[in-house]
């Protein structure tokens, strides 16, 4: 079941292009957790047909996740040095 759940939930952020994610993340700043039909209105700035239930599915898998990696649950990637020195 967890690996079906994992997979739904995969497929669920991939149905967001990046400019909804972005657009997503400015209104969920803007409309705080005390806003009246928070994520109504969230879905209406994402636009692009999400639905206020969209809304709230993103933000609870998002607030899932950043709750195992604070937890030491999810192992942080190794990213490839960049080549930024400092300067």
């Amino acid at each position: 079941m967890a690996s079906s759940s994992v997979t739904s939930a995969r497929g669920f952020y991939s149905s967001w292009t990046k400019r909804e994610n972005k657009k997503f993340e400015e209104a969920l700043a803007f409309y705080d957790q005390d806003t009246p039909d928070r994520f109504e209105k969230v879905a209406r700035a994402v636009g692009g047909g999400k639905t206020a239930e969209e809304a709230r599915r993103l933000y609870e898998l998002l607030e899932r996740d950043v709750k195992k990696i604070e937890a030491g649950q999810v192992q942080i990637p190794l990213y490839k040095n960049t080549g930024y020195n400092g300067r």
